[in-house]
């Protein structure tokens, strides 16, 4: 089979996928949401004129000059509106959120004004509308403030009860089943013993597809036999998982059952190699509404591949009005050599210059083994398929990773 280029494998990752049952969640459960719709207001904010500022409501007439003297008729507190028509020379005690008693047109803050007996000097001008919210300055009823598919955010839930909602309509979170498999590999905190190694991959994909709004279920590690790896897929399945990532086991060795496991369960293939680096032994493939994403073994590849389309195909389940990630430009910090016929993911480091300049400077060894370089880079620097030597200095297209 020939190796698929990247963007067709994405392509067909996300193919047919539509956003998940929206439900209907309390505003205090719904950070870090998807909307399912969008949200419109329910009120006007402010729904009245109201004062900025602690000082006095007037008739900015009656105050154009200073040492004008006003006679104060009562006070509006917030929450508390004034009943009466502010008249010629008269004035009215307001604070901060107070409702602009009808009559009055600007507000003279109490640091402008001198109170004696029963009335105040002002000391400035008043002007008019000054330390006036106008009704509506923040939004009006019937305004669209929040749009489907965008994932909500501390100032969103703000927004969202200033509207006037107590609930919202958002998408059901997508659920990933992630199983791995190596009769080598071990838990954390356990012995490796002879050609033995320590379990990561697991870890790093859960924690990508929670920041990114999923569920995940860790279904731990399957012994490399047919019987064990399907028990794995039959249980990601009868637990409604939207989502099955595996890690290992998906090369083209005698101990590589995966493939062999994932057909026998009827799961139909969509693409089996990618011509990227890392993570060319990556597969796809669907057994019913389950999405099987099939990751290599190596940490590196398997990181980078579930950067890649594990994230996209989270978000498009999810129903994010943003799917893709997003490109950026930085220069190159070192001179790299030309490319192969696969897309290179290179990690780097990132450099913000004096001057604002952003630099990318991919790590000295990109072996897909090495989990301290991958911990340590910031951004992968893709380099397209037979793309030429670069030197330092030259602009490369970048991504970068999660904080």
């Amino acid at each position: 089979m020939a190796l698929m280029p990247v963007a067709d494998a994405l392509a067909a990752v996300l193919a047919g996928t539509e956003p998940l049952a929206e439900e209907m969640v309390a505003l205090d459960c719904a950070h870090h949401r998807v909307l399912a719709r969008d949200v419109a207001a329910l009120r006007t904010q402010p729904p009245q004129a109201m004062s900025a500022m602690d000082g006095y409501a007037v008739r900015a007439a009656d105050a154009a000059h200073p040492a004008a003297r006003l006679k104060v008729i009562g006070e509006v507190a917030a929450g508390r509106p004034f009943g009466r028509v502010v008249g010629p020379g008269e004035a009215v005690r307001i604070f901060t959120g107070g409702v602009i008693p009808d009559g009055a047109d600007a507000v003279i803050i109490q640091e402008d004004t001198v109170a004696e007996g029963g009335g105040i000097t002002i000391t400035e001008a008043a002007k008019r509308g000054r330390h006036i919210r106008p009704a509506g300055v923040d939004f009006f009823q019937g305004d669209v403030l929040l749009a489907a598919g965008s994932r909500l955010t501390d100032r969103d839930l703000s927004l969202a009860a200033g509207m006037n909602y107590p609930h919202l309509a958002v998408r059901r979170p997508p659920k990933v089943a992630i199983l791995a498999t190596g009769d080598e590999l071990v838990m954390p905190g356990e012995s490796p013993g002879p050609g033995q190694i320590v379990y990561s991959n697991g870890y790093a994909l859960r924690a990508l597809a929670r920041d990114e709004g999923a569920e995940t279920v860790d279904l731990g590690i399957a012994a490399d036999t047919i019987e064990a790896t399907t028990e794995g897929i039959r249980r990601a399945r009868d637990l409604g998982a939207d989502v099955l990532v595996t890690t290992g086991g998906a090369s083209v060795g005698d101990h590589d059952l995966v493939k062999r496991s994932l057909e026998a369960e009827g799961v139909a293939i969509a693409f089996w190699r990618i011509a990227m680096r890392p993570g060319k032994p990556m597969m796809h493939g669907r057994l019913g509404d389950m999405r099987v994403i099939g990751l290599p073994g190596n940490p590196v590849s398997s990181y980078v591949c579930g950067f890649l389309f594990l994230v996209p195909l989270i978000r498009k389940l999810s129903g994010r009005s943003v799917v893709h990630h997003r490109r950026e430009t930085a220069l190159l910090g070192r001179d790299v050599v030309a490319n192969d016929l696969r897309e290179d993911y290179l990690r780097a480091r990132l450099e913000t210059r004096s001057d604002g300049t952003l630099f990318a400077n991919p790590v000295d060894h990109q072996d897909s083994s090495l989990l301290g370089n991958l911990a340590a880079a910031r951004a992968l620097v893709i380099r397209a398929p037979f793309a030429p030597a670069a030197a330092a200095g030259s602009i490369c297209d970048i991504l970068r990773l999660p904080d």
